[in-house]
């Protein structure tokens, strides 16, 4: 009987579309997306994770944010399959009109955050590494269409397979035709894709952050 060989898999992690979209309000936020990975595509062989993000800045509301993320880059350190690009975190105060409006409309200050660069970081990853022949099948998770050119040349041009692991409920439409399968993130496999709360580095011992 011939051993049947598992398709190698790169997993590609828009950090912020999977905060935003399957995280933020769950107790699952010490998550090994490693891990998920495997627990979801069971017959994929993952070597690998490129996990794009950005760190973020302290805010008046929350100032203990950067901390918290330092806390789970290093989590993500102790894997060795996982590598971490980081774009970068804009932060501004523009005045906007308030909602509802009003008569005579009203302007207020607010803090606006944006993320820029982890979808660049992603797909410079997604592409080099479909040319070098890393993988056989990728996964995207995401819900950002901006990524749907270079996941169509990587299958197109470079005969590589892609899947979609969704974040959210309803999946871009966009992305949607142009990957080979589609997967949602449910809460159940995030509980099961949990790094153990207490881990180990070379810097010694540290723990998931308490508000987590």
């Amino acid at each position: 009987m011939p051993v049947s060989v598992r398709p190698r898999a790169i997993m590609y992690v828009d950090g912020f579309n999977l905060y935003y979209g399957a995280l933020k309000g769950t107790p699952h936020k010490w998550l090994n997306p490693l891990q998920l990975g495997r627990l979801v595509f069971q017959n994929f062989d993952f070597v690998g994770v490129r996990y794009c993000s950005a760190a973020v800045s302290a805010r008046p509301s929350d100032p203990q944010q950067p901390l918290r993320q330092d806390v789970y880059f290093r989590a993500l350190a102790t894997v060795p399959e996982i590598t971490v690009t980081l774009g970068n975190f804009l932060v501004s105060t523009p005045r906007m009109m308030e909602h509802p409006p009003t008569v005579p409309p009203r302007f207020v200050q607010v803090v606006k955050t944006e993320e820029k660069g982890s979808d660049v970081n992603l797909a410079t990853h997604l592409l080099c590494d479909a040319y070098e022949g890393l993988f056989d099948i990728a996964v995207v998770v995401t819900n950002d269409s901006d990524l749907v050119m270079p996941i169509q040349q990587v299958r197109q041009r470079l005969g590589k397979k892609v899947f979609l692991l969704c974040p959210r409920q309803r999946a871009s439409f966009e992305l949607q035709k142009n990957v080979d399968g589609v997967r949602h993130i449910r809460q159940g496999v995030l509980q099961a894709a949990q790094f153990p709360a207490t881990l180990t580095d070379p810097n010694g011992t540290f723990t998931k952050p308490p508000s987590w």
